[in-house]
Parts: C-alpha cells; structure tokens; sequence
C-alpha cells in the first residue's frame, strides 16, 4: 500500500498549518480546535519550515509554561522536517517513523505539502491490510 492511498482513506486530510510568528498559545489553542497532535509551521509566504509536535510543547512547558503567551512557534518546532512522498510505502514510512522517533511525518508532491501522516493512520492501514489479506487467504483455503 502507497502513502497515497492512506491519505485517501483518512476522513479528514485537510493539512493544518500555523504562521511560523504566531504563539505557543496559539499553537496550542488550534491543535485542541483541530484535535490534531501536530501542525505544519509555515512562513509568511505559505512555505512549510517545521513541524510543532504535541511532545515539543510538552517539553517546552516543563521549563518554560509561563511564557506559552510570548514564544513564537519557530522558537520550539522541529525545522526542516523529515518529509516523505506520496508514492512511498508504508514500509518506508513506518520505518522513518521508527527510526527517526517520529509520530507525524508530512506527505510532498514535489514542493509541495499534500498531507500529514501519523502513526496511527500507519497502523489503521496495516490493520485494513491484513484483514483484507486474511480474508482473501480464508476465501482461497475454503475453495481449495
């Protein structure tokens, strides 16, 4: 199974982003509207410069919560984010995800973002896989 074809299947594949100049506040504030674990941080052109995990802010609060209101996202997101295409595979992206400790990675068509996927869109895939493979396996032996 492609990465594409997992994007297909998520109900809601709409990429969340953030200005790289808004707040952890902010950033915040819109993963609990979105109930997502991860935004895009964008520039002011629109062009994606990092991630900003729901562990980034975790790790920024444990010194620093007081200040949720002033630091911009660019200060704390992961800049440069590991990307992968929408023709990889799942095997491919799994093993990013695991060798990198990463639970978002973001999905390009050439320059351009296109999704985000989380492990557990990884592990649904794989799930509806198997079940599918089970089922063609069974369906087989009781023809056989």
């Amino acid at each position: 199974m492609l990465i594409k074809e997992v994007l297909e299947q998520k109900a809601k594949n709409e990429v969340i982003t953030l200005e790289v100049n808004k707040t952890i506040l902010a950033a915040t504030q819109k993963m609990c509207e979105e109930k997502v674990g991860a935004l895009l941080i964008v520039s002011e052109r629109g062009d994606v410069v990092g991630i900003l995990t729901e562990r980034d802010i975790l790790r920024f609060c444990a010194h620093r919560s007081i200040e949720l209101g002033k630091t911009k996202t660019g200060e704390i997101m992961s800049k440069n984010p590991v990307v992968i295409t929408a023709d990889a595979t799942l095997d491919q992206a799994e093993a990013i995800m695991t060798e990198q400790r990463f639970r978002h990675l973001p999905v390009v068509a050439g320059d351009k973002v296109i999704g985000l996927i989380s492990i557990g869109d990884l592990v649904k895939a794989k799930l509806t896989e198997t079940a599918v493979e089970v089922k063609y396996l069974r369906d087989y032996i009781i023809t056989a």
